[in-house]
């Protein structure tokens, strides 16, 4: 039943770009694209850049994936194309439709990795980091040394910070060559290379089982490289980038204020070197206000020159040509065209816009006047640009302004000091490679591309900004507005957009990736949201050709996960670097733990073929990263460990930076730190500062932490419950959902210092469910007697006077945090232990290990055994057991092979009204609603909803964990039915026995479990009776088959009345009360759930409509001969009864259930092998007469043909009838006219006609119900006359009779009527052709205005049409569009002519198709209404009491016949046409198909209101819909 291989699918919707959205894979999983209902029926094709199978990635490479489809079926749901995922990385898919794309996204893929010498696979959530900044880590032979706390402290990945050659400021991340390895760690006798780092590498991997990555700046390099000396295009400077011109004249201008306020020249002003104040503050504001700014000038490079551009617009105006200027649009304006070189003055305005503008007359005082209108002009553009430039120096110095503050004057800031040229009043934002100068004399530089070239942009970060912007390029202010942030160390890169736009530079970083990935294992992306995406990506592909899983790390500072989305998806980011001192309090940290991984505990076990979800990026959650600041200063020493601990619980990749353990009581700095890192010695004391060990720090906590983090990885424990005890206790539990066992860390946080904040002693009593087997580790924080803390000149030491006490895999009564435990009994299977704590003192932390009560392991063991043979998913942690239920010992699948559908109509389906009948009714969940269906459906449906989204607080799983209600209804209903029933209710019974045993919180996850594998096996056995047609159809083919079990049952009581005793192949059962054997046929409900039950459930209409489509075409041939001949059985009159009422209650008020029934006996010869065998068949006659009183069964039979003769003799005769009991006692509604009824012949046309305008005799029954809107008793639809569909269907059976007497299978060849007393035969020959000759005359509506044929011209309002009736008492209802007439087109084709019949479909397409159904009256009829409302009473005819029903509320079972007409004649139109039908057929089905398979009724409705709202008035599932449906399934 299940299969392993996991599969997902991700369904394609047009003009969905999912671009922005997350789906992560992993590899060997199978990712289908399949088409969502937008797309069904279109030509779609989807590309991508994942390789075929043996080939290289090439991001710009797509293929087009080929199209599966299993059942090779003209219906589209279940065609896919597929992915078999093989390598990690991030791919791209579109999809075109016609050559147009039409939508796309990415895939993520994960990569695996490995370690040891075995190889063996280390899981992303088993990642355990430190990062070590590499400078710190001294000489390369010592790095061994130093990396061993690493190794001893239980970590498995470490990220360097870069290892090559370091700028000046000695930054980590300020690179001076990227190709060259550190020289400071090569030693006086040795000079050591990237081969020597990459050996160490390998071996930590093989022989410490550790991986390593380090990090790739890609965004700038030092100011110092040499390279970029002498590749100075590498960089954004004033030749490439002349838009920065400005901003460099302001940057150096506040670099003269800073060598000016260090001299102290504006000591007098105010402004001393050292700033302390406000008013300082105040004064640079003036400063820069008052002396820089008019000084410099800086609107110019925005401004023209007004004198030079009037005088070449007079010269323009003054020569003769000026008539040759090109003319320009009028409606342009005049505007300041941007200097490309932003000189000062150097903008320009469109000459020919200016002439255009301003026209002299004559004379020269006219040109004077034109150039003083264009001086006045450029004046108000120019002063435009200087309000602008104002704006951008307001905010300038306001960043300036903030800049000082934060440096100087700031708590939490460097405070700085005085201003000197080393410490500037500002960072500068550009290099200036030459001596001292005036400003004066600096600006000369600046039109010099010799000099100006080596004046580059340093790099930084901008608040706020958008990370998908480059704040360099053109367009952006950001350098003028001094809004960056700026590291003056570093110099930002201009790649352009492609390698051509700056050859060395890509290939420069090339190399530099290359060499990484040679060398590492992952790689963390540095500032990668500043990062070019398109940069990044392109050196991540040369990467991932070396080092195929990679493992790549990032920080996003987005601020949105929208946008790191987009980071995530195109770059093919493995983990996300999430900080936990982010967190203000433990109930914060907490929920980050909860938020990074992991699914709730007792959650669902999903199916391995599954739709693909959008993800949250995969997290690298770490205690501190490298760039926060020193949570010793920020909570308290005694934090480390439980903020840690509550860190290392989550279900995803965890880590820490060098020197958290050792308990640094300071931030190690990037830039400043030079000292080293201290090394591993088991023997060390504590007061030795550059040794550590075990007694060192929490390094001993750590160790047994990671351990643990990477067990729980490794093995499963992918459930995570948080709880916040109280405020400062955390308790993290991971639970494994196959062998139920849980880890619980309750840690006690300290973020305030317990040395001056108050804590509780109380600490509050914990309940852990389950037996806990041991405490897997305690620790405390704790002070010893060493010398405090001294910060060491040579080495980076921890505060020696910190250590932990610690105890690992000991007994709770062993535990000195654990006071006492107690056991409570919450429920008869589940065992509570009361934790009581003593010592549970800030800055300690307890784990317990703990198994279920071991009665509910063997239970949850022997559970999962039985729940193998559905899937190989529950073979952990599963049990064999011998003394179970002997039922349990048979395959599932064995019982139900025995079932009847009958049986599994009751199994899985009959609602309320059904189930009451029978004495029950279906399950009501409290705070909820009723279940629809009492079998199991009916549970599926809600769970189908709960089960993806995990929706645990569902009222429907608060049930099932409060009381064994559902479980035992479920069972029990089952058993008190007999037969095969009974044995699923026994077998179900004997699971939920173990299901009773198991904690409370598992049981909707193993409930569903046991429903999922009793319900998929049900369907099996279900499709396994059926025709070969669903056998081998689409899912679609088969979901829809399922009506045929949903309507088709037994109930208590027989609804058919009894077949003839002497007809073979009839089912019995004995009666429980009477113990007589009687028969139980299955009858066809109309609708769920109105039509379901009693009086009610069988209508003959409904049921012929249905027929073909639910029992013939699934192949249940047996049944639907048995409904035939029950029916046939009660013609009287020579009508079939509309309400079948058992047939002693039969109403014969409809003139078309009879020609249904014909059609589906033609359609039983024609379909079932030897199906005219029917006609033979003995049929009990219940009224041999008209007057006759109801026979039993046997009285009287005849074969079926004499009965099929005798309708048609009836009619050709006449019928004329008044109903039995007519009167309010069987219609409380009708008028005493309506009561009388009457069908014939025409003897001219061969027309069946019939009914009168108080009656309505077909389906489009409604009759008016309203006193107040006086429609009582008026029939919306009488439909009298000859109904078009009536006319077609009596025309099929005409010709089938006719060939069936040609073949000697039918012994009837004419009808013997009587006319005034004489017999008269009309041949089927005869009536044949009168119909086939006079249908087109008569009820095609000509597009000729002068068709002899029309009779009433004026009543026509739409051409090209067929009539609804012909000859009805009110003339206007002939010449009104319904779909009726494409009934007619598919059981008697040859009435139409193909184009005309074209024509029509076309019109009834455009006017009458909806979304599901089709409307019932044309929208541009004066009464149409598309909202039905049956209780609603009011003053308006057309709709009081749901008057409207047939009058455009768009029904479905039409919308068959409507697709099947259109099907047939598209065929006859040409090879085109038919191919864009099936688009529309498949189209309009995607519809349905969505439909039911969100409806928790799964079925299709009776109708819809206008556009496919929904009706509440409508039945849920309708049996006629789905037959329909699945008609024009079996046609394609």
């Amino acid at each position: 039943m299940g299969h392993s291989k996991q599969v997902r699918i991700l369904l394609l919707n047009d003009m969905e770009k999912l671009e922005k959205t997350l789906f992560r894979l992993e590899q060997g999983f199978e990712l289908q694209f399949r088409l969502g209902p937008t797309l069904q029926g279109k030509t779609v094709t989807v590309y991508t850049n994942y390789p075929p199978p043996g080939e290289e990635f090439n991001r710009q490479k797509f293929r087009p994936l080929a199209w599966e489809n299993p059942t090779e079926r003209e219906d589209d749901s279940d065609k896919y194309c597929k992915l078999n995922l093989q390598k990690a990385g991030s791919f791209q898919y579109y999809f075109n439709q016609e050559n147009e794309k039409s939508g796309g996204g990415y895939i993520v893929v994960d990569p695996v990795l490995h370690i040891g010498i075995d190889n063996q696979v280390l899981h992303l959530d088993c990642v355990t980091l430190q990062t070590f900044l590499a400078k710190c880590l001294g000489p390369f032979p010592e790095w061994e040394s130093r990396l061993r706390v690493a190794k001893e402290s239980g970590y498995n990945m470490i990220h360097f910070t870069p290892l090559q050659t370091l700028g000046l400021s000695r930054s980590c991340y300020s690179l001076s060559n990227q190709l060259e390895l550190n020289p400071d760690f090569s030693t006086p006798n040795k000079q050591y290379t990237w081969s020597d780092v990459g050996q160490l590498v390998e071996k930590m991997k093989k022989e410490w089982n550790m991986l390593c990555i380090t990090d790739v700046v890609y965004n700038h390099t030092a100011a110092n490289s040499k390279w970029i000396q002498e590749h100075p295009e590498c960089a954004y400077n004033l030749v490439n980038s002349p838009h920065l011109k400005p901003a460099w004249v302001l940057d150096r201008a506040l670099w003269h204020l800073t060598c000016d306020v260090s001299e102290g020249k504006y000591r007098e002003k105010g402004l001393p070197a050292l700033i302390e104040n406000d008013q300082q503050m105040n004064c640079i504001r003036k400063i820069v206000w008052e002396d820089i700014y008019p000084k410099i000038h800086l609107w110019e490079f925005f401004q023209v020159d007004v004198n030079k551009t009037v005088q070449q617009f007079r010269a323009l105006l003054t020569q003769e040509n000026r008539r040759t200027i090109t003319k320009s649009d009028p409606k342009q304006l005049l505007k300041i065209i941007q200097d490309p070189e932003y000189k000062r003055l150097g903008c320009t305005i469109d000459m020919n816009i200016a002439l255009a503008t301003f026209i002299p007359h004559n004379g020269p005082a006219a040109i004077d006047e034109c150039c003083n209108w264009l001086r006045k002009r450029i004046e108000e553009l120019n002063a435009e640009k200087l309000r602008q430039i104002n704006y951008h120096q307001e905010q300038a110095v306001n960043c300036v302004l903030g800049n000082v503050f934060y440096e100087r004057l700031a708590g939490h800031g460097p405070k700085l000091g005085p201003v000197t040229r080393k410490h500037p009043l500002v960072t500068r934002y550009f290099t200036f490679p030459f001596g001292e100068m005036t400003l004066a004399e600096e600006e000369t530089f600046i039109n010099q591309p010799d000099k100006n070239c080596f004046f580059m942009a340093h790099n930084g970060w901008v608040m706020g900004d958008d990370p998908l912007r480059n704040f360099a390029e053109p367009g952006s202010e950001v350098y003028l507005r001094r809004e960056l942030i700026c590291w003056g160390d570093s110099v930002k890169l201009r790649y352009g957009n492609k390698p051509e736009d700056c050859p060395y530079l890509w290939a420069h970083m090339k190399k530099y990736t290359e060499i990484t990935a040679t060398c590492f294992h992952g790689v963390r992306l540095d500032n990668c949201h500043s990062t070019p995406l398109h940069v990044a990506e392109y050196m991540l592909d040369a990467a991932r050709k070396l080092q195929p899983n990679l493992y790549v790390v990032a920080e996003l500072f987005t601020g949105s996960e929208e946008l790191d989305n987009i980071f995530v998806t195109r770059l093919g980011i493995s983990s996300l670097i999430r900080e936990a001192m982010s967190a203000y309090n433990s109930h914060e940290e907490g929920r980050l733990v909860y938020r990074y991984g992991g699914e709730p505990v007792g959650s669902f076990v999903q199916p391995c073929l599954r739709p693909l979800m959008p993800a949250i990026a995969h997290a690298l959650f770490m205690d501190i990263t490298h760039d926060n600041e020193c949570p010793i200063v920020h909570r308290s020493a005694y934090d480390a460990l439980p903020s840690s601990t509550i860190v290392s619980m989550a279900c995803c990749a965890s880590g820490s930076t060098k020197g958290y353990d050792e308990l640094v009581p300071h931030q190690i700095s990037v830039v400043s730190e030079e000292r080293f890192y201290t090394k591993w010695n088991p023997d060390a004391s504590p007061s030795n500062a550059s040794e550590v060990n075990l007694q060192s720090g929490i390094i001993a906590a750590r160790r047994a932490i990671n351990k643990l983090h990477q067990e729980l990885g490794a093995k499963g424990f992918i459930q995570v419950f948080v709880d916040q005890v109280d405020e400062d206790i955390v308790a993290v539990t991971r639970h494994s959902p196959s062998i139920h066992q849980s880890v619980v860390a309750v840690s006690r946080t300290a973020f305030r210092n317990p040395k001056t904040s108050f804590y509780s002693k109380e600490v509050p009593q914990m309940c852990i469910p389950g037996k806990i087997e041991e405490v897997v580790l305690e620790a405390r924080t704790v002070e010893r007697n060493t010398s405090p803390y001294r910060k060491d000149e040579n080495v980076i030491n921890g505060m020696p006077n910190f250590t932990v006490e610690i105890k690992e895999h000991i007994q709770l009564n062993e535990s000195k945090i654990v006071k006492q435990a107690g056991i409570a009994k919450k429920g008869p299977n589940e065992y509570v232990q009361e934790i009581e704590f003593k010592n549970l003192t800030p800055g300690s932390i307890i784990i317990f290990r703990v198994s279920l009560d071991p009665h509910a392991q063997v239970a949850v063991g022997i559970l999962r055994n039985h729940l193998t043979q559905f899937n190989p998913h529950f073979k952990t942690g599963s049990l064999p057991v011998d003394n179970a239920d002997p039922i349990l010992k048979i395959p599932f699948v064995s019982i139900a092979s025995k079932l009847t559908l009958a049986d599994l109509n009751q199994l899985l389906y009959r609602c309320e009204s059904e189930e009451q009948e029978d004495g029950g009714g279906c399950y009501n969940i409290p705070n909820w609603s009723p279940l629809k269906y009492a079998g199991l459906q009916g549970l599926m449906s809600v769970l189908a909803e709960i089960r993806p989204k995990n929706d645990l607080g569902h009222p429907f799983c608060n049930n099932l964990r409060s009381g064994d209600w559902m479980i035992d209804y479920v069972s029990n209903r089952l058993i008190s039915r007999s037969g095969a029933v009974a044995e699923v209710g026994k077998w179900l019974q004997a699971m939920f026995f173990y299901l009773k045993q198991i904690p409370r919180y598992l049981i909707p996850c193993y409930f569903d479990a046991i429903l999922i594998g009793a319900y998929t096996t049900l369907l099996d056995a279900a499709w396994n009776q059926m025709s070969s047609f669903v056998q081998n159809g689409s899912t679609f083919v088969k979901h829809l088959s399922l009506g045929s079990v949903q309507m088709c049952g037994i109930g208590k009581f027989s609804s058919l009345p009894l077949l003839s005793p002497s007809l073979p192949g009839v089912p019995y059962r004995l009666n429980e009360i009477t113990n007589e054997k009687e028969q139980c046929c299955v009858s066809l409900a109309a609708g769920l759930p109105h039509f379901s039950s009693g009086i009610f459930r069988c209508w003959g209409r409904d049921t012929f409509i249905a027929l073909r489509g639910l029992l013939l075409i699934t192949g249940r041939y047996l049944e639907a001969r048995n409904i035939i001949l029950a029916f046939a059985g009660t013609l009287r009159h020579g009508l079939i009864p509309n309400l079948l009422g058992e047939g002693t209650h039969a109403r014969f008020n409809c003139r078309d259930a009879v020609w249904w029934w014909l059609q589906c006996i033609q359609d039983y010869c024609k379909m079932v092998p030897n199906g005219t065998d029917i006609l033979k068949c003995p049929v009990s006659r219940m009224y041999p007469t008209d007057d006759s009183l109801p026979l039993p069964a046997g009285t009287l039979d005849q074969p079926l043909y004499e009965v099929i003769q005798e309708a048609m003799q009836r009619h050709l005769q006449g019928i004329q009838f008044r109903e039995r009991n007519a009167g309010p006692q069987i219609d409380r509604n009708m008028k005493d006219e309506g009561f009388n009824i009457t069908a014939g012949v025409d003897d001219q046309t061969g027309f069946v006609f019939g009914g009168n305008r108080f009656n309505c005799g077909t389906w489009m029954d409604k009759m008016g119900e309203s006193d107040r809107a006086r429609n009582k008793g008026i029939p919306a639809t009488p439909r009298d006359g000859s109904a078009v569909e009536i006319v077609g269907l009596s025309k099929s059976t005409v010709r089938w009779l006719l060939e069936l007497s040609k073949r000697n299978l039918f012994p009837y060849h004419a009808v013997t009527v009587k006319r005034n007393g004489k017999d008269f035969k009309i041949s089927y020959e005869e009536w044949n052709r009168k119909i086939q000759d006079h249908f087109e005359k008569l009820f095609h509506v000509s597009e000729d205005p002068s068709d002899p044929n029309e009779k009433r011209p004026d009543l026509v309002h739409k051409r090209g049409i067929y009539k609804d009736s012909y000859g009805a008492s009110s003339p206007w209802c002939d010449y009104q569009l319904r779909p009726n007439f494409t009934i007619a087109m598919v059981v008697a084709p040859e009435l139409f002519t193909p184009k005309k019949a074209w024509k029509a479909l076309e019109i009834a397409e455009e006017k009458l198709l909806g979304t599901l159904g089709m409307k019932t009256l044309d929208p541009d009829d004066m009464v149409y209404c598309g909202v039905y409302d049956n209780s609603l009473d009011n003053d308006n005819y057309n709709l009081a009491k749901g008057f409207n029903y047939h009058q455009g509320p768009e029904w479905l079972w039409p919308i068959g016949y409507f697709l099947r007409a259109k099907l047939y004649f598209s065929k006859l139109m040409g090879k085109e046409t038919y191919s864009q039908t099936v688009f529309l057929v498949k189209n309009v089905l995607s519809r349905h198909y969505v439909h039911l398979e969100r409806s928790p009724w799964k079925g299709l409705p009776e109708l819809t209101n206008e556009n496919g709202q929904y009706c509440s008035f409508s039945c849920e599932t309708q049996a006629w819909s789905i037959a329909a449906i699945l008609e024009i399934l079996f046609d394609l």
